[in-house]
């Protein structure tokens, strides 16, 4: 591990000198570059150096230990050592997990998509409640939500809503929502005050940058037609909506939110790469041989992972059997200790791993 770190901190130095030089400082976009891959590195070279500190402190003091010392200065010389060797430790953990192989998709923005499963009209409200929470949570985190698509329903809920969340990395929080997510309530149209049990599929997907997929014009069939649906001057009147078939795959999405047909298309195409880019990235994990299943990123959307519980102010996370009785400030977008606890059990997760030599 420590062969790795002086590696890196070596690494860090090279761009720290490269970026001194006056010929590449002249060079705007390679100073980005340089930047970028150097910002990545600071925090583990960082904490390397702390280490580093740390034993220096912890060498001296044990040299001081041997001196001649009263009782007194010994004792607290000793616990200082003692306070030093807990920070050593904590300090080593700290690098084991900054060592953790990296999802390449973590800065990346994020397309949400939600669909109302069982439970007909209170499935389509639960999709809506879902849709406001991660709304509520992007804007906590001052990120940009862009609606790309709705099918709204009658009473308020959606059949299926897709958006777009534009933050700092925002993939790294919330592609844990992705699976099916179940709420225990009683609808307000039941008046036999009966709990029914609804359900809504979250699917979490990292923005494909036209970098990375490149779409072939000749394998796309771009029918527009009118629009249809709820309320708009321009419903049923104009030929805005869009429906992108990529005939390579079969694969099929549609756009009639915005009145313009160009921006339906636009946000057609946005969501088009973003499943293909999921589909081609799914297809090369299959291949890869793995002894293991992340306990937080199984990769199954059919998979239950969490369960809203309204009469007991509930939310329970079956993928680490964490419950929380405080559902009213989760829904309104408090997501912080749920995503957090997530993350932690797929760094020990991948942490097991890696001491035992398999793959995380």
């Amino acid at each position: 591990m420590f062969d790795k770190l002086m590696a890196l901190e070596e690494k860090y130095n090279e761009l720290e000198r490269s970026m001194a030089d006056p010929a590449v400082a002249a060079d705007p976009e390679e100073i980005r570059k340089l930047g970028k891959s150097q910002a990545e590195l600071l925090p583990i070279v960082t904490a390397y150096r702390h280490y580093r500190q740390l034993e220096s402190d912890l060498e001296t003091a044990k040299e001081l230990l041997q001196e001649d010392l009263t009782p007194e200065e010994a004792e607290l010389l000793q616990q200082e050592i003692d306070a030093l060797q807990g920070q050593l430790m904590e300090a080593e953990a700290e690098l084991k997990v900054a060592l953790l192989p990296k999802d390449p998709n973590d800065e990346k923005n994020v397309l949400v998509e939600i669909r109302a499963g069982t439970g007909g009209d209170e499935a389509a409200l639960f999709a809506a409640d879902l849709f406001r929470m991660y709304n509520r949570y992007a804007e906590k985190l001052g990120w940009r939500v862009e609606l790309l698509s709705s099918n709204p329903t009658e009473l308020g809920g959606f059949k299926e809503v897709i958006f777009m969340v534009e933050g700092k990395a925002a993939y790294s929080q919330l592609k844990y929502e992705g699976g099916v997510h179940r709420v225990q309530r009683i609808p307000e149209t039941e008046t036999g005050g009966r709990i029914h049990t609804s359900a809504a599929t979250v699917v979490v997907l990292p923005e494909a940058e036209e970098i990375e997929l490149e779409l072939d014009l000749n394998d796309l069939r771009i029918d527009v037609y009118r629009s249809s649906g709820h309320g708009g001057q321009s419903v049923n009147t104009t030929d805005s909506a869009v429906r992108i078939t990529h005939l390579p795959t079969g694969m099929v999405v549609t756009c009639q939110d915005e009145k313009s047909q160009h921006k339906n298309r636009e946000k057609a195409l946005k969501i088009l790469r973003a499943r293909l880019l999921d589909k081609l990235q799914q297809e090369q994990q299959a291949e890869m041989v793995s002894t293991r299943r992340s306990i937080v990123k199984s990769g199954d959307r059919s998979e239950r992972i969490r369960t809203y519980n309204f009469p007991q102010n509930r939310v329970t996370d079956h993928r680490i059997d964490l419950t929380l009785y405080r559902l009213d400030s989760i829904i309104a977008g408090d997501l912080e200790e749920l995503i957090s606890k997530l993350r932690i059990s797929e760094q020990a997760e991948k942490l097991q791993a890696m001491n035992e030599g398999g793959v995380a």
